[in-house]
């Protein structure tokens, strides 16, 4: 098994970023650029979390044949028929090396360094230099390749300026210590620092949101009533931003006509119109292509070229706006229609799935031969909520154990992070196994929780995941510049949960390949000895925060509605979602 099981992760958690991208990103119509950055990012992220616990099993396999030579365990021979009277071995005590068996998915030395430099290098050049140029070249409404990548230069222009300040200010700070000298591998871990503490702020916000809001969602989410009221409330929301887009894409199309009508075909600018038109949609071009024809020979002024890359650039946001609206709209209905046929099966005396939706599929052979309106009807009125309630208190242990081990990790004399005192019990019984899977499901667990928020999150419109093909270039890319910068110090952070990193637990013990890649971070005492051990317990005021939905609070107040049980403005939008819903459904039938 010698190196089969990084093989088989490598291609799986590949399945994983491709599944992903396929489903938030459209392979068809998206840049390839576009599409090849994300999923390197997304793969290479996703990489780091499923093969760091086939690191640590290696390592602590490493330290049991290190302390086993160190230290060999007395062991007695003996022989049925060489034995004195009082039981006792006539051949005296051999001192031989206690036998370390090795993990099912031992990695061979030197493979894992070379393959965590490779990793984590590769996924902090996209962060930090490709990425954020190709979202902005992405977003660029020049024409030519070359106007794109002189956009993207000048708008990044700051963005790596202040990223630079702060590395020469810390370069500086390390130089003007008298007992550090400067080097090159002091320079990668002061980069490596810098990284992983923009990481690490960003990672405990997010964090202390996750942790309360999954294990809450799916507590919430086993009523029906509440999914039913929540999806009404959607529904008037996304029936705001559905006008507002339509109304926008109308105005651009107004401006893409008056350019249309102005600029002929004879002039140098008509190449320019003509690529923001076949960026309109379908049926806008048709009717542009009419108005032509019956137009007189009134003629606008003349837009300049610096006119038309803002259009260029507004056309392609509106379009993508109205689309992602369109498909949203389309997605509330069915969920809501759904939802409404559960109720009215749950109060049916048949033991029948009583599917009324409009769009609902009922052909394919898993509907006729095994999710049957009677299996449908079982789970969705009888198991459905008491799964979901026992996966929503087994999510908030979990949560639970995150939140103690952030506040303890830094004691290991006694030890007090539950996931050091798992992972150390099964190292005591050679359980390389048990200590896998304690890893595994750890960092997997932090990962849907930063990361789910990742998806979760919205930033007005310019970052918004949205799936069904629907995110647009910018938010795809901006999400695999988020993971690559989270995924180092959540790493690391969990190694510290653990005790496997001696810049916090202060052991002497032998360091995983990936620690082992980011250097001593005793080059900078402040970072190591200070914000990586106190800023983590910040986790628990973010959960308290969380818990009462202060954030959800606030951002109702200044006008971005949220969706509160106990706000007079929900029940108001809960009533009017219900009745744009029952408008829908006369429209589908």
């Amino acid at each position: 098994m010698s190196g089969a099981a990084l093989a088989v992760v490598v291609v799986v958690v590949f399945l994983l970023a491709l599944y992903l991208l396929h489903r938030y990103g459209d392979l068809r119509r998206q840049q390839r650029m576009v599409l090849l950055g994300t999923l390197l990012s997304w793969y290479l992220c996703f990489l780091i979390v499923f093969i760091l616990p086939l690191d640590v099993s290696t390592t602590i396999y490493r330290q049991c044949i290190h302390d086993n030579a160190d230290h060999p365990t007395p062991v007695t021979r003996a022989r049925h028929g060489n034995q004195t009277e009082d039981g006792s071995s006539v051949y005296p005590p051999v001192s031989t090396p206690k036998v370390c068996e090795e993990p099912w998915s031992y990695i061979p030395d030197g493979v894992l360094p070379v393959f965590w430099r490779v990793v984590y290098w590769t996924s902090q050049f996209l962060t930090w230099l490709l990425l954020p140029f190709m979202q902005s070249y992405a977003r660029a409404g020049a024409f030519s390749r070359v106007g794109k990548i002189k956009t993207a230069l000048i708008e990044n222009g700051i963005y790596y300026g202040t990223y630079l300040l702060i590395f020469i200010s810390l370069l500086i700070y390390v130089a003007a210590h008298p007992q550090w000298e400067l080097s090159w591998r002091g320079l990668q871990t002061i980069g490596i620092a810098a990284a992983n503490t923009w990481g690490l702020f960003l990672l405990v916000l997010l964090l202390g949101y996750g942790l309360v809001e999954i294990p809450r969602s799916y507590w919430l989410s086993s009523s029906h009533g509440y999914l039913l009221a929540k999806t009404y409330f959607k529904a008037a929301k996304m029936a705001t931003e559905k006008a507002s887009a339509e109304e926008n894409l109308a105005d651009v199309m107004e401006e893409v006509a008056g350019v249309h009508e102005s600029v002929r075909h004879n002039h140098s600018l008509r190449k320019c119109v003509d690529t923001i038109i076949t960026k309109c949609p379908v049926v806008y071009q048709e009717e542009l292509g009419r108005n032509v024809e019956s137009s007189c020979g009134e003629q606008n002024v003349v837009p300049t070229k610096r006119g038309l890359i803002k259009l260029h650039k507004k056309v392609i946001s509106a379009v993508q706006r109205h689309g992602q609206t369109e498909v949203q709209w389309s997605i509330l209905l069915d969920q809501a229609f759904h939802l409404e046929d559960v109720a009215k099966s749950q109060s049916s005396p048949v033991r029948q799935f009583i599917n009324n939706s409009p769009s609902a599929h009922r052909h394919g052979w898993i509907h006729q031969y095994i999710y049957t309106p009677t299996v449908e009807w079982y789970w969705e009125c009888v198991f459905r909520q008491g799964f979901y309630r026992l996966l929503a208190v087994l999510l908030c242990l979990l949560s639970a154990a995150v939140v103690w081990s952030e506040c303890t990790f830094f004691s290991t004399h006694p030890v007090l992070s539950l996931f050091a005192v798992f992972v150390q019990a099964a190292e005591k019984q050679h359980n390389y196994i048990c200590i896998e899977m304690v890893c595994f499901v750890s960092i997997l667990f932090l990962c849907v929780c930063v990361y789910s928020t990742v998806f979760r999150i919205r930033v007005f419109n310019y970052y918004y995941l949205v799936p069904h093909h629907q995110t647009d270039a910018y938010s795809l890319q901006f999400s695999g510049m988020l993971f690559c910068r989270l995924t180092p110090p959540l790493c690391l952070n969990f190694l510290g949960l653990i005790h496997m990193d001696s810049a916090i637990s202060h052991q002497d013990r032998i360091q995983t390949s990936y620690t082992s890649i980011m250097g001593s971070m005793h080059v900078l005492y402040f970072i190591s000895d200070g914000f990586y051990i106190y800023y983590p317990m910040l986790v628990l005021l973010l959960c308290f925060a969380t818990y009462y939905s202060l954030g959800s609070r606030c951002l109702n107040l200044l006008g971005f509605h949220q969706y509160l049980t106990d706000d007079d403005l929900t029940s108001d939008l809960v009533d009017e979602g219900r009745e744009l819903i029952r408008r829908g459904s006369f429209i589908a039938n």
